[in-house]
């Protein structure tokens, strides 16, 4: 017999999520789509590493002192760590406003500026915040429904908005926000460490190498370090600019995305209500201050039920097969004295005489409160 079975299936809420994020690990990794160039990060740091340790190290080691493979060590640990953690958390994005959520708010934006005559633009859906006696704007994410908090902005390569949105940085491969500001700018500062340290006892290997071999054979019998500090040279300044560049927002209490829209300077010279005139109090509050959650829920279950047909089968003694679609009153109510485990219940009351009694005269002759017994040919009978 066919037996009908409904199943739950756990559905996570990442896998509904809006916008245009990849997610690993069941949800717990969250990074953006175009995830090439962060490849070429690993690559260049793991790749650059692998041949300061592989080469220099051991001869620094042995010739200077056993502290310069740990302390590179340590850096490079850092650096990873505080990278992987930037890229595969979540920034800061803000859920986009559910349908009634919408509605309400479209309601509230049309009580406010009334309805616009045809042919007219619109009005600016924006609206008036105060912090530290300062108004601030809020302005309307179409694309989210919701009026965006302070600085916030909508990140046109995820496709969401992010609180304290910093910039999309491609070498991390996420968006850098607030709730991993603080990483990116300790992965970038412990990188252009690293970068200097390899790069300076690279420049070292070189001399000491060359004292006893002569420079043109140290250039031949090393490049593998000639590659590294090629490396290290280009990428030196880039990396050391941007350290220098987000220390300075950061002393600040300033974004790069305010810092490019020249929102707290230009004509209209308004003071920066974010920051406490006091860089200590500022760095503080950026690198040191209290993270908040996450507000996706992103390993949150959602349930769908799925029904599922299973094919079942009841017990049945040898020889006798499965009764046929079609079947008579006598055949269905010799069915229905039978339970599903194969024992035959006690009878209540005599049967009444059917055509199916007229043709098995064993049962028509057993008397009330015995147990009715089944030829051995019980099996042939029923076809």
């Amino acid at each position: 017999m066919s037996v009908m079975v409904a199943r739950k299936k756990v559905v996570r809420k990442w896998e509904k999520l809006p916008g245009r994020n990849t997610f690993c690990c069941d949800g717990r990794i969250m990074m953006a789509r175009q995830k090439g160039i962060f490849y070429l990060t690993l690559f260049l740091i793991l790749g650059t590493c692998a041949l300061f340790f592989a080469f220099e190290c051991r001869y620094l080691a042995v010739q200077l002192s056993p502290a310069i493979p740990v302390f590179a060590a340590v850096l490079f640990l850092f650096a990873m760590a505080t990278l992987l953690r930037t890229s595969f958390s979540d920034p800061g994005v803000i859920p986009r406003a559910l349908p009634d959520e919408a509605a309400f708010i479209e309601m509230e934006i049309e009580a406010t500026n009334g309805t616009v005559p045809q042919g007219q633009r619109p009005p600016p859906r924006i609206k008036n915040f105060q912090i530290n006696n300062q108004i601030v704007k809020l302005k309307y994410c179409y694309t989210c429904k919701i009026f965006r908090p302070p600085r916030a902005s909508h990140c046109s390569i995820c496709d969401n908005c992010v609180e304290r949105f910093d910039h999309h940085c491609p070498w991390v491969g996420n968006c850098v926000g607030k709730r991993n500001y603080r990483y990116f700018y300790l992965f970038i500062l412990s990188l252009s460490l690293l970068t200097i340290y390899i790069f300076t006892f690279n420049i070292v290997y070189v001399a000491l190498k060359s004292l006893k071999i002569g420079f043109l054979n140290t250039l031949k019998e090393t490049p593998g370090t000639v590659l590294e500090v090629l490396i290290c040279f280009f990428t030196l300044w880039s990396v050391v600019g941007l350290t220098g560049f987000h220390t300075f927002l950061v002393a600040l209490n300033q974004t790069t995305n305010e810092d490019i829209k020249g929102s707290w300077t230009g004509k209209n010279r308004v003071q920066n209500p974010y920051s406490h005139g006091n860089i200590v109090k500022n760095c503080c509050e950026v690198l040191c201050g209290p993270l908040p959650p996450s507000v996706l829920d992103r390993r949150g279950i959602l349930q769908q039920e799925e029904s599922t047909a299973q094919e079942g089968s009841c017990l049945r003694g040898p020889g006798t097969q499965e009764p046929p679609a079609t079947q008579g009153p006598g055949q269905a109510q010799e069915g229905g004295m039978k339970q599903q485990d194969g024992s035959i219940p006690l009878p209540s009351a005599v049967p009444a005489p059917s055509v199916a009694d007229t043709e098995k005269p064993e049962e028509k002759q057993r008397t009330p409160g015995e147990l009715p017994v089944p030829p051995p040919d019980a099996g042939r009978a029923e076809h």
